[in-house]
């Protein structure tokens, strides 16, 4: 707990076994309140690793993709009435060492939603692809064009939020895949809410999820697709079903398939 607010850290994983363990090792315990997992029907032995770690597991009977098991993350963080939920991927990419500065920034009301950065820092010398590199920085300038900010990356895995922007976010209509990420940073934009940034070194190695090129290729047009009609709805011209009135929320009394809750 930080500032009288609760900290939950959920971790979307898919086959994370062997870098489970230390990513929960470094999360600093004195001020995070509960740990979630969602496994998205891993091949590996990632739910019962999480069990034996006592973090809060749920464990899809079907793969529902990024987006989608992130989806989860979130309706579980609320169930538990987080204040403060920050997102950390269990494959150790991201630092969870910077996990108490991102709840400061949140906890203490100077930001509705933090990002992790690799872009503040030195991402190649983290291992970065080259190609990955330039399209992260291409992708960026493109959307601080269309969305009218002046973000250093908004590709990161590594996030935190305040409940309010879970619970007022039309999330369950956004995408099931990669895409999500994106979408969910669009619509913080679009609601106006406040974006904070800290720098963030990454680490990329062969246990490290990532994407192929095919599917990076087919995420940064997606990227691009949101920009756009997040422009096209801020200017009024057009509406798309994210960005509608009626879009859906997430349904936090949607029930969850639990294969283990934190003792």
């Amino acid at each position: 707990m930080l500032n009288g607010k609760k900290i939950v850290v959920v971790m979307p994983a898919y086959n994370a076994e062997k870098t489970l363990e230390k990513t929960y090792n470094e999360i600093y315990r004195d001020i995070v309140d509960e740990i979630i997992l969602t496994d998205d029907k891993s091949s590996d032995n990632t739910k019962d690793l999480a069990k034996d770690l006592n973090i809060t597991t749920i464990v899809h009977d079907e793969n529902k993709g990024y987006g989608g098991n992130q989806k989860s993350c979130y309706i579980a963080a609320l169930k538990s009435n987080a204040d403060i939920v920050i997102m950390l991927h269990p494959d150790y990419q991201y630092t969870p060492k910077l996990i108490p500065a991102i709840a400061s920034m949140l906890a203490f009301e100077e930001y509705d939603a933090v990002i992790a950065s690799r872009m503040l820092s030195n991402a190649l010398e983290g291992g970065m692809p080259l190609y990955k590199y330039i399209a992260n920085k291409f992708l960026t300038l493109f959307q601080n064009i269309f969305l009218n900010q002046h973000l250093s990356e908004y590709h990161t895995g590594f996030r935190g939020f305040k409940k309010n922007i879970l619970e007022n976010l039309p999330l369950e209509d956004c995408d099931d895949d990669f895409i999500f990420d994106n979408e969910m940073l669009a619509l913080v934009c679009y609601w106006g809410y406040k974006i904070g940034e800290i720098s963030c070194p990454t680490k990329y190695f062969p246990e490290a999820s990532s994407i192929n090129f095919i599917r990076s290729c087919k995420y940064g047009l997606g990227v691009m697709l949101v920009s756009i009609k997040y422009f096209l709805a801020y200017t009024g011209i057009y509406k798309s079903k994210i960005f509608k009135k009626d879009a859906k929320k997430l349904d936090i009394n949607s029930e969850l398939p639990f294969y283990h809750k934190q003792s």
